[in-house]
């Protein structure tokens, strides 16, 4: 995987330094956020860094759970969600490109959980993103 770039602590990341960073998908962290508010207007939005990965990550929150986590990238960023077991059947019948399935269902496990993560390029990753985020937020 890529490094991630916000890695100066005393820097808080607003939007102006995430789009000098990743450019051109600006346009792409735009419309993913607002589709997440639109979905869920209840939904919480924090940058936190994290000492343990020496990074600033963007996590996007339900009722005190989290829905993703957003690392920036050189040119993009990528969205990360988190799903125990039970999770499985239900991204195996979901619509999303079989890619994304092999990679989850072959992740790596930390302890009960594995991981989705789409790098962001074009409309059809935030497609995906959306379809990952319906998952995880009917999950119990």
């Amino acid at each position: 995987m890529e490094p991630l770039v916000l890695k100066d602590k005393s820097v808080y990341p607003d939007d102006e330094l995430v789009f000098s960073i990743i450019g051109n998908n600006s346009v792409y962290w735009k419309k993913l956020l607002a589709d997440i508010r639109e979905a869920y207007p209840s939904s919480e939005e924090v940058w936190n860094y994290y000492n343990d990965g020496k990074n600033w990550l963007f996590r996007v929150l339900l009722k005190k759970k989290t829905l993703f986590w957003i690392g920036v990238l050189e040119d993009t960023f990528r969205i990360t969600f988190y799903f125990g077991d039970k999770a499985e059947p239900v991204i195996e019948k979901s619509n999303l490109p079989e890619e994304i399935k092999a990679s989850f269902k072959s992740g790596k496990r930390y302890g009960k959980i594995r991981a989705i993560s789409i790098k962001v390029n074009c409309q059809e990753d935030i497609d995906n993103a959306l379809v990952v985020a319906r998952i995880k937020s009917s999950m119990k």
